[in-house]
């Protein structure tokens, strides 16, 4: 089981980089074809291999788009199957922390709930792959009150390690709405992913993307007058600010590579971010 698991990822990594090199050939035929139908100069570091990549445009034809790569062949089933969401803790948790756990499980339909116990992680993420997990979300605490978000998306990554900012709970939130089991509407502001179709709803999830902190925000709505909705927020809310992406899953923690990485005394631009080419 361990030999069949860890050849598939290396599968699955040997696409993904074949893609990213397939990528990079394609955006420097593109250079080479747009300076040649504008009547430009072709770029200095492409002028080398300019009468090599010209020829290859010859074999291009149009119709290429929503060819499918690595991150369609894991969503292949988005909109057929739904997801499978597990949530669980760090070890120990507060009472606050649980009921946390507890009000994302209602965010997320059909998400599950887990005790950590005394599991450790390499258990977890072996007993989510065996049920057919496709993501796990642990949380994390400082004194009661969650700091830290893990997604960790089955079965071969990337892991995401969000930081969590002014958390407030459901039911510290005045006049709570009831929260809808209905699947939601997703709005995403600041992100340039493409989302698809998204079925009638009367609830509202909102990802807001600003300076790199990400606001969650959770309403529900109904229609007051033929051209009015009225909004109310069931929470619970908070800001995510991702510090580190890895290729692995959780548990690979040691092994798996950097893809991103945030470092704040980086003397670059104002949000000084870069990415890490560990």
């Amino acid at each position: 089981m361990l030999r069949r698991e860890a050849r598939l990822r290396r599968e699955y990594l040997y696409r993904k980089a074949r893609e990213e090199s397939q990528r990079a050939a394609q955006d420097r035929k593109e250079k080479v074809r747009r300076a040649l139908e504008e009547n430009r100069l072709i770029p200095t570091e492409l002028r080398r291999e300019a009468l090599t990549l010209q020829g290859s445009l010859e074999f291009d034809d149009a119709g290429g788009e929503g060819v499918t790569n690595h991150v369609d062949d894991e969503y292949r089933w988005a909109g057929v199957e739904d997801p499978k969401v597990m949530i669980t803790t760090s070890r120990d948790p507060s009472s606050r922390l649980k009921m946390f756990a507890k009000e994302l499980k209602l965010v997320f339909p059909g998400a599950q709930r887990m005790n950590r116990g005394r599991h450790e992680v390499g258990a977890l993420v072996r007993a989510c792959k065996a049920n057919g997990v496709t993501d796990l979300l642990v949380v994390h605490e400082h004194r009661g009150t969650p700091v830290g978000l893990i997604v960790s998306h089955l079965p071969f990554g990337p892991t995401a390690y969000f930081t969590l900012c002014n958390v407030v709970m459901r039911h510290d939130i005045p006049d709570l709405g009831t929260v809808s089991e209905a699947k939601p509407h997703l709005i995403m502001h600041g992100f340039s992913s493409r989302l698809g179709k998204r079925d009638d709803s009367h609830r509202v999830i909102t990802f807001a993307n600003q300076d790199d902190y990400i606001s969650f925000r959770h309403h529900v709505y109904r229609k007051t007058s033929h051209h009015s909705v009225e909004l109310t927020e069931v929470g619970p809310r908070f800001e995510l600010k991702l510090y580190m992406i890895r290729l692995g899953t959780l548990e690979q923690e040691a092994t798996a590579d950097v893809e991103w990485r945030w470092h704040p005394y980086t003397n670059t631009a104002r949000k000084r971010v870069f990415l890490s080419a560990e």
